[in-house]
């Protein structure tokens, strides 16, 4: 016999099963779509976490709204919120002045664009998205959601930010159907690359496009012809007054509008001049310099700064987290910090999967709560192998022999092996 709820109950508010079971079993449509991308828009930080609860006030719930609770603190967990860390603030900042600067430009033909460089679980495409979510608001509420560019008698989209994943392999054409296909545009087989080129134009005024995002821009290599072609396609985009977002891993050194070099007087990427330029003589052209590159780093944990920073990341992680047995500093009391940072390198991507399938694993162990034992439980990519200790006899023949290090585990040698 199950007891009946007081008239203060502690899950007020707690969704329905039927609407949990709806945000966790429904889909969004592609982010590189329009629909996708709206949806995105206006639901990527709408999650309300489970309500907090004791375990005394947990065990005495029905065993009905038990398993409703705790379906909804898992989805709770696994959905980690967006926060404004330095690396998201320092993209968000770059994002802002530059579309603010170049909405507002009358007469320059050829609009500045952004490139947002840094290795994968860095946040990268999260941080660009929701600058650009954060910027369609505004700009749609400025507009009271028209299109000033509309034509009158026409109800066309008006979509300020265009999401597009770069194509795998990449041609001018596949990227105008990518770019096409954010507006589900029909195109035709028989199309020429101008008449693309033409549609795409069109399309970018038509629906009042202001910022184009390219993700995955490191898929281009600039040995292949077809990729210099793009390369040549988005330089041509940059004068249809869209602002030219560019994201990828490891841009500055993958030869994308050249090999860059960091300048330390001026905290700036540069780009040298082309190899043509040299054989030709031509001047470096104004669109060459007109990509802001930044790179969005890792957690570091050596000055106070830059410490703080990294715990109240884990303080706002902390706060989030549903957990039945969680006490204040969890993640940030002890060793706690400095546990998670060896643990992750400071990767917030990698981070998050950490403490998200360490919740997971909380849960189910019934442990509601995380320590460090039950993350050692948790294997990450990046953890280093434990390589056992050799015995002291074969570590010193293997000395001797001076046999090259050329595996994970060290090889004592033939030596070695035959006397043991």
């Amino acid at each position: 016999m199950t007891r009946a709820l007081s008239h203060d109950d502690p899950l007020d508010g707690l969704p329905s099963r039927a609407r949990i079971a709806e945000l966790i079993l429904g889909s969004r449509p592609p982010l590189d779509t329009y629909a996708g991308w709206q949806h995105y828009r206006t639901h990527y930080d709408l999650l309300v976490p489970a309500p907090t609860i004791s375990p005394q006030q947990w065990s005495m719930l029905p065993e009905s709204r038990q398993y409703d609770y705790d379906l909804y603190r898992e989805l709770t967990n696994a959905n980690l919120p967006l926060q404004d860390t330095p690396m998201h603030d320092k993209v968000g900042k770059l994002i802002r002045r530059r579309l603010s600067g170049n909405t507002r430009k009358k007469n320059d033909p050829t609009r500045a664009g952004v490139m947002i460089s840094g290795w994968g679980n860095y946040g990268k495409t999260a941080s660009v998205c929701s600058a650009g979510a954060v910027f369609e608001k505004q700009w749609l509420e400025l507009h009271g959601h028209l299109n000033p560019q509309a034509l009158p008698g026409t109800r066309d989209l008006h979509a300020p930010i265009v999401y597009v994943s770069t194509p795998v392999t990449a041609t001018p054409k596949s990227l105008c159907t990518s770019i096409l296909g954010f507006f589900r545009a029909p195109t035709r087989k028989s199309a020429t690359l101008p008449e693309l080129v033409r549609q795409v134009a069109d399309s970018l005024y038509d629906h009042g496009v202001k910022a184009l995002i390219l993700d995955d821009i490191s898929r281009l290599r600039m040995h292949r012809a077809d990729d210099q072609d793009v390369l040549d396609l988005m330089r041509a985009l940059m004068s249809l007054d869209v602002t030219l977002i560019l994201t990828g891993v490891n841009i500055s050194g993958i030869g994308l509008l050249r090999e860059a070099t960091w300048n330390k007087k001026t905290l700036q990427w540069e780009m040298p001049q082309l190899e043509s330029t040299r054989i030709h003589g031509l001047e470096v052209t104004q669109t060459e310099h007109r990509f802001e590159l930044i790179e969005i780093d890792r957690f570091r944990y050596t000055t106070p700064k830059q410490i703080q920073a990294f715990v109240d990341h884990l303080e706002g992680i902390e706060q989030h987290l549903r957990l039945l047995n969680a006490k204040a500093g969890m993640l940030t009391g002890g060793g706690m910090p400095e546990y998670l940072m060896r643990r992750s390198g400071g990767v917030i991507g990698l981070l998050g999967r950490l403490l998200e399938d360490g919740a997971q694993e909380a849960m189910e162990s019934g442990k509601e709560m995380i320590d460090e034992s039950l993350l050692d439980e948790i294997v990450l990519r990046r953890d280093e192998p434990v390589i056992p200790a050799a015995p002291r006899t074969a570590v010193k023949k293997a000395t001797q022999a001076k046999r090259p290090r050329n595996t994970v585990f060290d090889d004592p040698g033939p030596a070695a092996r035959a006397g043991a």
